[in-house]
């Protein structure tokens, strides 16, 4: 497991570098660290569904993809969203926040939180 938790704070570290060196404003990473947490929301509508929704919003996929698109089209919001996202993601895989299965929450595929 710790390299999987090293591999998070290297996906952490490498798009707080990203961003910054693009000097993209500080207070908007700090406005939206935790924006993809609101997926948790899902969990209302049962384990398999918060699961399903917080999975979405915590796969890296998703934001290498937007970031990608960004760059490859020139929209800067784009990449500032991929690279926050990124930074969220990779910091809950440093701390031992992974995936969640369907049984509970706090069963991930990192442990058991």
């Amino acid at each position: 497991m710790v390299d999987l938790h090293a591999e998070g704070l290297a996906v952490a570290v490498a798009a707080v570098a990203l961003y910054f060196h693009a000097d993209y404003p500080w207070w908007l990473l700090v406005a939206l660290a935790l924006a993809p947490d609101l997926s948790m929301v899902g969990y209302l509508a049962g384990s398999t569904t918060g699961a399903a929704a917080y999975n979405a919003a915590h796969t890296y996929s998703l934001p290498v993809a937007l970031a990608a698109i960004g760059v490859i089209v020139d929209a800067e919001t784009a990449v500032q969203l991929g690279l926050i996202w990124l930074t969220h993601i990779g910091v809950d895989r440093a701390v031992g926040y992974g995936l969640k299965y369907r049984t509970d929450f706090r069963d991930t595929h990192l442990q058991r939180v």
